[in-house]
């Protein structure tokens, strides 16, 4: 199995404007051999939403990434900007059989 790259989008604060609102700056990181596994994608049921859909897909990031906290991050797949669900930690403690092992929800709601 061969995975794709991804682009790993966080945002970092970096001070304040002069009327005290954080200034955030946003740092990419592509990610290699990252498999997406397409999950269910459901029609928003709010009568505000006519339109409105949820996407939801998982991201298997590889063991060889260096592993940071993802709460709060975005990720960039075919142009799409997917949020992360929670802030996910790789598997520990024993064998696990494959090249990856941080398993990272994803989520985005359109219209």
């Amino acid at each position: 199995m061969q995975g794709e790259p991804i682009t790993l989008i966080r945002r970092k604060q970096h001070g304040f404007t002069s009327d005290g609102e954080p200034q955030w700056e946003r740092t990419e990181e592509t990610v290699p051999n990252v498999l997406i596994q397409d999950g269910n994608g459901s029609n928003a049921t709010e009568s505000t939403r006519p339109d409105g859909i949820t996407v939801a897909k998982t991201a298997h990031f590889p063991r060889t990434w260096p592993y940071h906290s993802l709460r709060g991050c975005k990720i960039a797949i075919d142009g799409t900007e997917y949020t992360v669900i929670g802030d996910p930690r790789p598997y520990t403690g024993g064998l696990t059989p494959t090249q990856w092992n941080l398993t990272v929800p994803l989520q985005d709601e359109r219209g």
